[in-house]
């Protein structure tokens, strides 16, 4: 990482420096035709943002099941919580 951010901070074409994912080794992505525009990478955060809301979503909707049937059988709401008992380490 170190090699690699030297590169960058090279006047002209240091920008163009990266990673080989094959070789793991630091080559000029012009060279090999690697191209990571910036519509990918808002795309990436994108997905992972809506992926997080997603399972949050689903979380909310399963722990409303969870204290809906808590609620009918009378049990209190404490009594299934596994938060904060010893399997949490």
């Amino acid at each position: 990482m170190t090699e690699l951010r030297a590169k960058h901070n090279q006047p002209g074409s240091g920008a163009n420096w990266g990673i080989d994912g094959k070789t793991g080794k630091i080559a000029d992505m012009t060279v090999l035709d690697v191209w990571d525009p910036c519509m990918v990478k808002l795309q990436t955060y994108k997905t992972a943002i809506e992926s997080a809301c997603m399972i949050l979503r689903i979380d909310d909707i399963v722990s409303g099941i969870k204290l809906e049937k808590r609620e009918k059988s009378g049990r209190n709401a404490d009594e299934d919580d596994t938060f904060g008992d010893e399997r949490d380490g």
